[in-house]
């Protein structure tokens, strides 16, 4: 029988679901109690107009803080049934959360849940270790218990022509200065609870980088650092390219991340082929698969380092007026 779930339960489920990742780390989700469901919202207040102008990253980032959300409250012993996108005349409400029968979680559950907290961006070069073929299976398997697909790119000749696409897409990024002000808008010096550290930028850019990264100003690598010669990329795609497709997909996302984690494995995100929509289509060709490319993931060993900051959780939940 459903009883509604309690503003208890929401600040709990909501406290692992702000450690989502984004663009920019903006954090564009809000989360609130309505009918006994917790809901899954954009925050429009958080968007990046220059970056993201049609929402397909922020609607990326709340399916991954949803997927952190279903994880919380199935351990919990509270497991959710979604409906996305629930309300037609509501399109920021991304999802709806109602209870499910009471269970157990799974050891799936359990061992994702615990990775939530260890989950970062790392952008920093990675080991030359080689992923086992194991681990490349259960991030695959990630994928598709989500719906979604994973294209492991491996190989010289398979990461060089990606590399052109992706360095492609950068290009055409970097001439736009709304563009660039909008990230340099979004690089923190300081303490502040968003927006990306310079502590956590990795290194700046060189000419003889394979794959392209965002300038978030890093500081100067030491000799020798190069990043990997032979990376391993990651495409993510989905059926469609839906507001629906876009909210699964960071579903899957996130449960890629974390088993990714969970094999102590670092990964950091290449959305610019995504940004580009003639480079999005160009990296879906060159795959040859249907659907859509969603998110590119190079996919690694590295140092450990540090999550970047969240706001607090107070600052992102709406609730009742008779319960704030």
């Amino acid at each position: 029988m459903e009883t509604g779930y309690t503003v208890e339960q929401l600040r709990a489920a909501a406290t692992d679901a702000v450690r989502a990742p984004s663009l920019h780390n903006v954090q564009p989700w809000r989360f609130r109690l309505r009918d006994g469901g917790i809901e899954v919202l954009l925050d429009p207040t958080r968007r990046l107009p220059a970056t993201d102008p049609s929402g397909w990253g922020a609607r990326v980032a709340g399916g991954a803080a949803l997927f952190n959300l279903r994880l919380a409250l199935a351990m919990a012993g509270a497991p959710a049934t979604v409906r996305l996108r629930p309300y037609p005349s509501e399109p920021d409400v991304l999802a709806r959360l109602v209870p499910d029968l009471p269970r157990r979680p799974s050891p799936a559950e359990q061992s994702l849940y615990a990775a939530i907290p260890r989950r970062f961006s790392n952008r920093a070069p990675f080991w030359p270790d080689p992923v086992p073929a194991d681990s490349r299976w259960r991030l695959g398997e990630a994928a598709r218990t989500e719906h979604c697909w994973l294209e492991l790119l491996i190989g010289v000749s398979a990461v060089n022509a990606f590399a052109e696409i992706a360095r492609g897409a950068h290009r055409v990024l970097e001439r736009d200065p709304a563009y660039r002000a909008e990230r340099e808008a979004w690089v923190r010096a300081g303490d502040e609870p968003d927006g990306v550290p310079v502590t956590a930028s990795g290194p700046r850019a060189e000419p003889q980088d394979l794959l392209p990264s965002r300038g978030f100003g890093g500081t100067q690598r030491a000799p020798g650092r190069d990043f990997e010669p032979e990376p391993l990329v990651a495409v993510l795609g989905s059926a469609g390219n839906t507001a629906v497709d876009q909210v699964v997909a960071g579903q899957a996302l996130q449960r890629v991340l974390l088993t990714a984690t969970d094999a102590g494995l670092s990964a950091s995100m290449l959305s610019q082929p995504i940004e580009v929509p003639s480079a999005r289509e160009q990296l879906r060709l060159s795959l040859g698969r249907f659907g859509t490319p969603q998110m590119v993931m190079r996919i690694g060993y590295g140092q450990p380092g540090w999550p970047t900051p969240r706001r607090s959780v107070d600052e992102v939940l709406d609730l009742p007026v008779h319960l704030a």
